[in-house]
């Protein structure tokens, strides 16, 4: 099962889980010109070898291991990871309009500072 990356990333784009990714599978990275554009991050799934090591990494605690294991209320939030492809205009704004209608569903929670959000989702 991919890893995903969920709305605790959202508007925060912390870029450490980039950092220990050691197959370059989690996008846009700073250096890329889609960073300034995109909401959040992104794990391209088919890139993603299962490792682990984004997760521990992720200061808000935005990363699951697995479908299973995403929180229900994010469960939207997959399908923009799936379908994401850096540089592919489309997939981008594909999955960034997941993203938009997630915070236009979640206002409650988006209100919430990314640190904290994961554990209001529990």
């Amino acid at each position: 099962m991919p890893f995903v990356i969920t709305d605790p990333c959202i508007e925060t784009k912390d870029t450490a889980c980039v950092d220990v990714c050691p197959v370059d599978c989690i996008h846009p990275r700073k250096d890329e010109a889609e960073f300034a554009a995109m909401n959040m991050l992104y794990i391209h799934p088919e890139e993603c070898i299962d490792c682990g090591a984004c997760v521990p990494a992720c200061p808000v605690a935005a990363i699951y291991d697995s479908h299973d294991s995403t929180p229900s209320t994010q469960k939207d939030l997959i399908e923009a990871n799936t379908i994401y492809r850096n540089g592919d205009a489309d997939a981008m704004a594909r999955a960034e309009a997941i993203v938009a209608a997630h915070v236009a569903a979640h206002p409650e929670l988006m209100a919430i500072p990314g640190k904290e959000r994961a554990a209001a989702h529990s």
